[in-house]
């Protein structure tokens, strides 16, 4: 039912409030809505958020949305705590914002001047009579009365000019007063509107992948053959992976790998002896899901590497990969849970023209109770070992009932356990899947490339979608390399790094991407030549380092700048500016107002999205969208090549990729 003050179109308000809008502690996030009434009199509306523990916050007030000519309203609030918020709405009709605006229209056109004043002193004693001890401290009672009656005094005062009693009604003394003592005559409440707040990681992380198998791997010198690394000498790559700034190291599956149906080099059906297979193909005689490959190591050896990473700062995310290879043990003790077709034959994944034939996909409708509990128990396991993150590998090939039901078993008792969602797939179901509960998202960002589409991709993102749905950009992934990386040379994957860094609080690196590696299986696929999924990839990172050709420095920049300037560590404060070529990409990040920070925290990014060519252009900033006045200039200093210039609203720029092909500007002061 519309309330006598009608509050429309609220947001963030997922699925009709049905599932919580997401947010993380310390995250900015507008609450917005439709304030209007019937006729001319003036309106006011605050959000009042209430915490996990029930406690009411102070009440934020809402302002007109600028430019906006549709009555939006907005406040800007950050929740401080996790677990389960809500806000509600509260608008009303006010009397003195109403009286303030006809009286300086009525009294200086000397109409109805001494009604307007004596409607005014009925007004100002109106707010007296609600300043008390309980809305004020006993000190400010004292002022704010003061205040009032001084106004009333001289607005009733017949013997001054009319400008000055005016001007006393009008007073930043008294502009004071009525902010902290406001009347609220037909006050609406709309709300609760449910919101969940996450740890920061949720929001803000920086993520590396790799095969622990392939680090410290190495060929033995006598047999030839390729020794497998494990965690122990996985764990030794971790501090180069911390030295680059990464938070969260990423492990494909650790299970034993399936024997039947196995995958040879470049996913041929054809395997030698030699072959490890793909960690997808989960399970076989040495067990499942709730087993280590005995090449990596024991449970032991993996606690000891969990341990290695928290010391330099890293969390260890663990991929959840909810399938079976042909001899798991799931195939002979539950062939129910898989799919049967006409001819006998459990039918194996397909993602056309793509197939998994070492792969069992699970039928979640035969037997649900077991499966879902299965999948519970073999998720709390890898918990109780220290992990934290997971990475679920294609959830939108499961039910998303059961996605919710077991995301919200593990939120109801370990609200710090985060899971990305992998599905790459049709937006509905990804945004559904990031409604009922994941955390991040994987997205379609590697298949956004031109200015066009990275403009458009990160408007959505940052605006549309960003109530449900957090999104990671990755770079690159195992399955994915982009023929933007394979034919794009070097500053390719520098465009590449800049754009996902700055364009994303969460973004993501697969091992190799330092090392420049860009060669496709064949032309028109984006498989990787001698993909890791089939082999083991032995790496030269310290040969790559001597000789200078690795990325890696440039990606630590990368995030030395992200954990330096909180803007880009948002989601919702994208702004898109323009440039008159277009190959070059420009958007903004900003900290709101109400972050306290002096000026504010100010990031603009300009992107020369053609790796072939320099681009020399003029890029044309919206300067009120950064706070600024069009004939403004601020001081700004480029992060990564440590240069400094004078910007206004109009600008030159020359970007060579294989110079530099980005600017990433803090904006140091105004001018």
């Amino acid at each position: 039912m519309v309330g006598r003050i009608p509050v429309m179109d609220v947001t963030p308000v997922v699925n009709l409030a049905r599932h919580p809008a997401k947010a993380s502690v310390g995250e900015f996030f507008d609450v917005t809505a439709l304030v209007f009434r019937e006729g001319h009199d003036q309106l006011g509306a605050e959000v009042v958020l209430t915490d996990p523990s029930g406690v009411r916050r102070p009440p934020q007030r809402m302002h007109d949305v600028p430019g906006d000519e549709v009555s939006r309203m907005a406040a800007t609030v950050r929740p401080d705590t996790e677990g389960a918020w809500t806000f509600e709405i509260q608008a009303w009709s006010d009397p003195i914002a109403t009286w303030l605006h006809d009286a300086g229209i009525k009294i200086r056109a000397g109409v109805d001047v001494e009604l307007m004043f004596t409607e005014g002193v009925l007004l100002l004693q109106r707010v007296a009579t609600g300043v008390t001890a309980a809305s004020s401290t006993p000190v400010g009672v004292k002022a704010d009365r003061a205040v009032l009656k001084d106004a009333i005094k001289a607005l009733g005062d017949t013997a001054r000019p009319v400008e000055a009693r005016l001007a006393a009604a009008e007073s930043d003394a008294i502009a004071q007063v009525f902010a902290a003592h406001p009347l609220r005559d037909l006050l609406t409440v709309e709300g609760p509107y449910p919101f969940f707040v996450d740890r920061e990681r949720a929001l803000f992380s920086s993520w590396y992948e790799f095969f622990p198998r392939s680090e410290g791997a190495h060929v033995d010198p006598t047999s030839g053959k390729t020794v497998s690394g494990n965690f122990r000498t996985a764990a030794e790559r971790l501090p180069a992976v911390a030295a680059m700034g990464f938070d969260v190291i990423y492990l494909p599956p650790i299970h034993p790998i399936g024997e039947v149906n196995r995958k040879g080099a470049n996913n041929t059906l054809t395997p030698t002896r030699d072959d490890v297979g793909s960690p997808w193909a989960i399970g076989s005689a040495d067990g499942g899901h709730d087993a280590i490959h005995p090449d990596l190591g024991t449970f032991e050896d993996f606690d000891a590497f969990v341990a290695a990473a928290h010391e330099v700062g890293l969390e260890v995310a663990l991929d959840f990969a909810l399938q079976a290879a042909p001899d798991h043990p799931w195939a002979k003790e539950h062939p129910e849970w898989f799919t049967t077709r006409a001819d006998g034959s459990i039918a194996y994944a397909e993602n056309p023209p793509k197939k998994y034939q070492d792969i069992y996909p699970i039928n979640f409708d035969n037997d649900p109770e077991g499966i879902y509990a299965e999948s519970e128990r073999i998720l709390r396991l890898w918990m109780s070992h220290g992990v934290r993150v997971f990475r679920v590998d294609n959830p939108h090939t499961k039910p998303v009932s059961f996605w919710e039901w077991l995301l919200a078993r593990i939120r109801a008792t370990d609200p710090d356990v985060l899971l990305l969602s992998e599905a790459f797939t049709k937006p509905p179901m990804m945004q559904a899947l990031a409604t009922v509960g994941f955390h991040q998202s994987y997205t379609y960002f590697t298949w956004r490339n031109t200015r066009s589409e990275i403009e458009t991709y990160l408007h959505e993102v940052s605006r549309e979608t960003s109530a449900a749905m957090r999104p990671n950009f990755f770079v690159n992934t195992p399955d994915i390399l982009h023929a933007f990386l394979q034919y794009g040379g070097p500053p390719a994957f520098k465009i590449r790094a800049v754009v996902a860094a700055t364009g994303s609080p969460s973004w993501g690196v697969y091992a190799g991407f330092e090392l420049y590696e860009h060669l496709a299986l064949r032309p028109g696929t984006e498989d990787y030549l001698d993909s890791e999924k089939f082999q083991i990839r032995i790496r030269d990172w310290e040969g790559a380092e001597r000789s200078g050709q690795t990325l890696a420095p440039y990606l630590t920049r990368l995030n030395e700048i992200r954990r330096a300037h909180p803007a880009l560590q948002q989601l919702r404060n994208v702004t898109i500016h323009s440039s008159d070529d277009d190959a070059v990409l420009v958007y903004s990040k900003q900290l709101p107002a109400t972050s306290g920070a002096t000026p504010g925290d100010t990031v603009i990014v300009v992107v020369n999205v053609d790796p072939h060519a320099p681009r020399t252009t003029t890029v044309h900033l919206n300067m009120p969208a950064l706070g600024l006045g069009w004939d403004d200039q601020v001081s700004v200093h480029d992060e990564i090549t440590g240069q400094d210039w004078r910007w206004g609203a109009h600008n030159y720029v020359h970007l060579d990729p294989y110079v530099e092909p980005a600017h990433v500007l803090s904006v140091r002061r105004p001018g």
